[in-house]
């Protein structure tokens, strides 16, 4: 099931339980783990991109063994908020990967996030090679975090 709005997606969860941040490339797949409680959001794996079933299939199996119940795909929207071919083909992935699976779905606007990676990275002195191979985990990471952050603070503002 694919929903658009984060609190919708949020309200379903079952409680103690993991969600994974997805940063859909055209190679790559970066993929990060909540903790049990929602409140971290770590980089776990990039999968390299074959075709669609392929990458399904690991996708879901890594979902599957380390317990994660919601999937946030990154929305790559324009600068301007609108909405170009990129956002199309990760639209196009989420309803294909909603006919294999029944967790949900939704969208996180992950403008930045991949930026904020690199600076990270930088910043944490790692070298050009090692950048490469997990900019889109740690991507994933950011996307994740920015939807639990908003996650939590809508909880705070009902309890």
């Amino acid at each position: 099931m694919i929903l658009t709005d984060i609190a919708e997606f949020a309200a379903i969860l079952p409680v103690n339980r993991a969600i994974a941040g997805l940063d859909l490339g055209d190679k790559t797949i970066g993929v990060a783990l909540s903790d049990l409680r929602r409140g971290v959001a770590t980089p776990i794996e990039v999968i390299r991109r074959e075709k669609f079933m392929i990458d399904a299939s690991r996708l879901l199996d890594l979902l599957k063994a380390r317990g994660a119940v919601g999937i946030i795909l990154g929305l790559p929207l324009n600068m301007d908020g609108s909405e170009g071919p990129r956002v199309q083909s990760t639209r196009a992935f989420a309803r294909n990967l909603e006919k294999l699976t029944d967790h949900p779905i939704t969208f996180w606007d992950e403008r930045l996030s991949t930026v904020a990676a690199e600076r990270a990275l930088l910043e944490a002195d790692t070298s050009r090679k090692r950048r490469k191979e997990v900019i889109d985990q740690v991507a994933a990471g950011y996307i994740l975090q920015g939807a639990l952050d908003r996650m939590a603070h809508m909880a705070r503002e009902q309890g």
